[in-house]
């Protein structure tokens, strides 16, 4: 076996040690099962990817019985994998004048087979929601060598009183909101409402805007001397846009400012003291900063509650540093196959998609802090991605690594329980059930 592996044993290892004897054992081959991409193989089909790991028939039972009745809990496995990779010390927390960014997004397993399905989740492909069992993800962004990497922080369930998915996205950012510091913010995408963010108190953050957003200043404006009083901002409009065949001009920055990166010159467009367009001043106010690229051919509407302080740059960058967030369905979904998958118990369909982003980010670490392995002689420039370490652990037969690769010390803490079954009926006998011996009415009536 190559040391790699070993390598990758002791950190599943290390994750897996508060989760109970023989579950653990378990989840370590399911996790083998996901990293080596045996998922992928049998296009979601559970029991052919630990059959094809090399394990035995019980072994397979073993392992589908840890994930569908285990008793273990994600966050757990979370965040023992945060503590591992920090005591590790090789990844890097990203900080832009002393803020961190927090990345939060939404991501969903489709089902579409799936009966009574609770959630939906939408696609651009369909152009709608499909069924899908959706989850919010919360990480940190760092960088590990050279690679850009988002170490997961929290995976929030959807939850059957959510009425729909934006009740999920909010208790999401709820949820994220309660885990920063006073050196972080959250950084979103433009799904999420802007008025849910500044309803959090204390929360600062950056959100991306649509490109026909309007907002009012926080202000009212100078009384013309007749008419009715304002109770309402001027509106801001940061870019010129076209409504019912007329052009609605933009509105004048408040400050205009640019740089160069490279041969290219960026420019920045700074909106100060703004409300919402349906709120009244001295409301919770806002910024907003339009970045144009001459990369891209629409510019970039940034909408943060950061104090003046924090420069347009920062900003930027800011967001910049929410894309290592979409690594993490990536990984999980693309390179170890969990986009199908069937299973159907009401544990093991929320526990399979969750424990393969949990792979995908492991699979990534690993193949950041790991010498680059080549897919082949053709790979004469390789990089360490984890589709190629993918590659690589797929070509592996993992029938003794329970066995080889655990070394001394650890094999009392993730093995299988020995406990006393004999006197367990086995097979169809064990789920055989037998009918009720109903008394006559009559007897009863007697009695």
């Amino acid at each position: 076996m190559p040391n790699i592996v070993y390598r990758i044993n002791t950190l599943l290892t290390i994750v897996l040690r508060r989760v109970p004897l023989g579950t653990n054992l378990g989840l370590l081959s399911l996790l083998w099962a996901l990293l080596s991409g045996r998922l992928l193989h049998s296009r979601g089909a559970l029991f052919p990817a630990l059959a094809d790991l090399g394990l035995s028939d019980a072994a397979v039972r073993r392992a589908s019985a840890a994930l569908t009745y285990g008793r273990f809990q994600m966050a757990d496995l979370i965040h023992d994998w945060n503590q591992l990779v920090l005591q590790e010390g090789q990844f890097q927390t990203h900080s832009h004048e002393g803020i961190r960014p927090v990345p939060v997004d939404m991501v969903g397993f489709f089902r579409p087979k799936l009966v009574a399905c609770p959630t939906k989740h939408y696609t651009s492909q369909a152009g709608k929601a499909l069924p899908a069992l959706a989850f919010g993800m919360v990480g940190a962004t760092g960088s590990v060598g050279e690679a850009r990497l988002c170490l997961p922080r929290l995976l929030v369930e959807a939850d059957p009183n959510d009425k729909s998915e934006a009740d999920h996205q909010k208790r999401t950012v709820i949820r994220a909101a309660q885990t920063l510091t006073d050196q972080e913010a959250l950084i979103l995408d433009a799904g999420f409402p802007l008025a849910d963010l500044l309803s959090l108190p204390d929360t600062r953050f950056v959100v991306r805007g649509a490109k026909n957003f309007t907002a009012r200043r926080n202000f009212l404006p100078v009384y013309p001397g007749k008419g009715r009083y304002a109770e309402y901002g001027e509106v801001v409009r940061p870019l010129a846009r076209i409504y019912k065949g007329k052009t609605l001009p933009a509105t004048a920055p408040d400050a205009w400012l640019e740089w160069t990166e490279g041969e290219r010159t960026i420019q920045a467009l700074l909106f100060e003291d703004l409300v919402l367009s349906d709120a009244k001043p001295d409301g919770p106010g806002f910024r907003c900063v339009v970045i144009v690229d001459p990369r891209y051919h629409q510019p970039l509407v940034l909408l943060t509650n950061l104090v003046v302080s924090v420069s347009a740059q920062a900003v930027r960058e800011l967001y910049r540093d929410r894309w290592p967030v979409e690594q993490m369905p990536l990984a999980a979904k693309q390179m170890l196959g969990a986009a199908r998958a069937f299973v159907f118990a009401s544990d093991s369909r929320t526990r399979l998609p969750q424990l393969a982003l949990l792979a995908g980010n492991v699979l990534s670490y690993v193949a950041a802090t790991s010498a680059p392995v080549a897919t082949g002689f053709w790979d004469r420039k390789c990089r360490p991605t984890c589709g190629r370490l993918r590659r690589v652990l797929s070509r592996l037969h993992f029938s003794d690594l329970a066995l080889e690769a655990l070394g001394e010390g650890l094999g009392s803490q993730v093995r299988k329980k020995a406990s006393v079954t004999e006197h367990l009926r086995k097979g169809v006998q064990a789920h055989r059930r037998t009918k009720a011996v109903v008394e006559p009415l009559t007897a009863r009536l007697a009695a």
